[in-house]
């Protein structure tokens, strides 16, 4: 299904985020159900992880509900929002941007971490703690960034061919010189390198899965930048699978996409 919902005051305008709901499913079960949130990447809609995946039968195997939400807000009409794939519409960075005309709604970190999980949590039955995030490029960036500055709301996360090092690919620099201004020093606030290399909260889960010939790789998401400082940080338990002849879409993704659900049930199951 998807759920369409008028945001109140973070980000200002109607939203959509889409929701499965594993067969037999009870609102009234005494014991929630575990939950997998998965952020898409560029151009994406909360619509293509659910048509493209495959993700429903890996969800229904493991008694999983999943949400989804869009990639910004909607509707705002700022100047400039629509007319490129890599900043504005469909492009929200999963921060919270603090220059205007963005900073008035662009604040897709606090939509997920407080509007859309609170929503989630009463609307649906739910175990609060038994929750993971997960995502790919864009989103997997989210993933990496929201997680490390919230780890007590999450046992894991998943990060496919994520934008590691936004401070220093062509993506990252143009919109986080728009959503942040010219201060680079606030920029590494949402830049997951730069997270890990500093991080020193609770024991936290990360799966990285890339593929070796994403032809991004190079340029525009330095996973590799991330999974160092990750792996050299002993608050931060990395997993990091490189998939040789794998490019960056969706027929990579729905390749290794049940490897990552069994992750995250098993994350979740302890």
């Amino acid at each position: 299904a998807v759920v369409s919902t008028q945001s109140t005051g973070v980000v200002k305008c109607g939203m959509k985020f889409g929701v499965y709901l594993p067969p037999g499913y009870d609102r009234n079960r005494t014991e929630g159900y575990p939950v997998l949130y998965f952020l898409s990447g560029l151009t994406c809609t909360e619509d293509n992880f659910i048509v493209k995946s495959g993700m429903q039968r890996f969800a229904s195997r493991h008694n999983l509900v999943v949400i989804n939400p869009d990639t910004s807000p909607r509707e705002s009409n700022h100047p400039g929002e629509h007319d490129d794939y890599d900043f504005g519409s469909a492009a929200g960075f999963y921060l919270n941007a603090t220059q205007e005309p963005w900073s008035q709604n662009y604040h897709m970190c606090d939509y997920v971490v407080k509007e859309l999980m609170a929503l989630v949590s009463v609307n649906f039955n739910v175990d609060g703690s038994r929750q993971a995030l997960s995502g790919h490029s864009m989103g997997g960036h989210g993933a990496l960034v929201i997680g490390m500055r919230n780890p007590t709301l999450f046992k894991c996360l998943v990060a496919i061919s994520p934008i590691s090092n936004p401070c220093k690919g062509k993506w990252g620099i143009k919109a986080f010189s728009a959503y942040l201004g010219p201060d680079q020093e606030t920029w590494k606030e949402w830049d997951a390198t730069e997270l890990a290399r500093v991080y020193t909260g609770p024991p936290l889960s990360i799966l990285v899965d890339q593929g070796a010939e994403d032809r991004f790789l190079e340029e525009e998401l330095l996973t590799e930048s991330f999974t160092n400082e990750a792996a050299a940080n002993p608050h931060l338990n990395l997993t990091y699978r490189l998939r040789e002849g794998y490019d960056h879409f969706y027929p990579y993704i729905c390749t290794f996409l049940e490897e990552q659900f069994d992750y995250v049930m098993e994350k979740l199951s302890r």
